[in-house]
């Protein structure tokens, strides 16, 4: 078929007025202006003017917990990111197979109407897997969660169960692999192992690291709250004291291009550059930043040592509440955010953080997020009238349900006819 647009956004080349996509099977066979495409055209493909609207590629988010959405506004803001994993410890105790379950596919459709087609989803109840996957038409990739401490389980047993888990699992469209949670909630000996394990399979592997102050005192100084409390809880924590936690993962050997490192928020001196030269890719979650209240996100420090830096929502867990209205997972949330935080980042780049950076990161560069012979067909369309030199801005401010969406060469959401 042939999708026509008022606006085309490829991404990887500048907005084109009045442009088309030729879709062939689940590939985008030729974009660009309409009155090229047309010549590219065979008989019989079907022409569907969507009209006004801006036709991108599907949003990809690089960091989301679908688990928890269902949790949406039960957490305040803690006064510190240790009270908050004493908070949801809490409200994970209630919690069965079906509320998991349930939570899941809500926050898939929430995605799915704002725009994305692909995420990257940490599961902690990987027994959900692989109904879940079929019940979305999202491009999903599970990264199962690993912690450990306070199981008192060995890594090695740790690492082999959930890879025996992800070997059982296979889909046309989604793929699972591993996530050690966090520097503070795993061993070393766990990140050392999952990291070769991911390297010898060539799979992405993410984890959480640096995401707080607490995290990156407790690394660093060997004290502070969460030093204190882990303490108490028998972790052994002579891995700390010996510098950052960016640092802590570098002597793990988890720092390479195959890395999902999720927020990166405390940084010290070196860090920046020691991710940038291991082609550590890097997410950001704004809303999940500021309900914490964060120190200030040093994008420009990381896009100077060249890391590749990508879009995620986090959680409902983990974004305010304001007024009665529950917030919802929207990566289209998170670029208002991330632009009113920095008014001078482009909108053009913000988009790329939320498409081609996700894809680079989840090794689909050049296959999903941007629209480009030989992508797949994963687009989506939003309303959209105004002039050209306006339409990256519109995207990025833009709020409410994608007016069309469509995944590997399916329509997931049917425009209106």
């Amino acid at each position: 078929m042939i999708l026509r647009a008022r606006t085309l956004l490829p991404v990887a080349h500048p907005p084109i007025d009045g442009g088309a996509v030729i879709i062939a099977r689940n590939r985008v066979r030729a974009a660009g202006a309409w009155t090229e495409v047309q010549t590219r055209a065979r008989r019989g493909e079907q022409t569907i003017d969507l009209g006004d609207v801006a036709l991108l590629p599907g949003l990809v988010n690089a960091h989301c917990h679908l688990d928890y959405t269902d949790m949406a506004g039960q957490l305040p803001p803690p006064r510190s990111f240790t009270d908050w994993i004493a908070h949801i410890t809490v409200a994970k105790s209630g919690w069965g197979y079906s509320d998991y379950a349930r939570s899941w596919l809500r926050g898939a459709q929430m995605l799915l109407h704002g725009g994305v087609t692909t995420v990257a989803d940490i599961e902690v109840i990987p027994d959900l897997l692989p109904e879940v996957w079929n019940a979305t038409p999202l491009r999903v990739f599970s990264f199962l969660e690993m912690t450990g401490i306070r199981a008192r389980r060995q890594p090695g047993e740790i690492l082999r169960e959930t890879v025996e888990k992800v070997d059982s699992l296979s889909h046309p469209r989604c793929r699972a692999s591993l996530s050690p949670h966090a520097p503070y909630s795993t061993l070393p000996e766990l990140l050392r192992l999952s990291a070769a394990m991911a390297r010898r399979r060539r799979r992405r592997i993410t984890t959480h690291v640096a995401e707080s102050q607490d995290e990156f005192e407790m690394f660093r100084n060997a004290g502070g709250r969460m030093f204190d409390w882990l303490k108490r809880n028998e972790r052994d924590n002579a891995d700390c004291g010996l510098g950052s936690p960016v640092a802590h993962l570098d002597r793990c050997r988890m720092l390479g291009e195959n890395l999902i490192a999720v927020h990166v928020n405390c940084l010290a001196p070196g860090d920046a550059a020691l991710l940038g030269q291991k082609r550590v890719h890097v997410v950001h979650c704004p809303r999940s930043h500021e309900y914490f209240r964060h120190p200030p996100f040093l994008l420009r420090r990381l896009a100077r040592a060249g890391v590749n830096l990508c879009l995620g929502t986090d959680s409902l867990a983990t974004i305010r509440k304001t007024g009665r209205q529950e917030p919802e997972l929207s990566l289209f949330a998170e670029m208002r955010a991330l632009a009113a935080n920095d008014p001078h980042l482009a909108p053009a780049e913000v988009l790329r953080m939320a498409t081609a950076n996700g894809a680079r990161a989840l090794g689909l560069a050049g296959q999903i997020g941007e629209l480009s012979p030989g992508t797949l067909a994963d687009l989506v369309a939003i309303p959209f009238a105004g002039n050209i030199s306006e339409a990256a801005e519109a995207v990025v401010q833009f709020s409410g349900r994608v007016a069309a969406s469509m995944i590997d060469g399916q329509w997931a959401i049917a425009p209106a006819a």
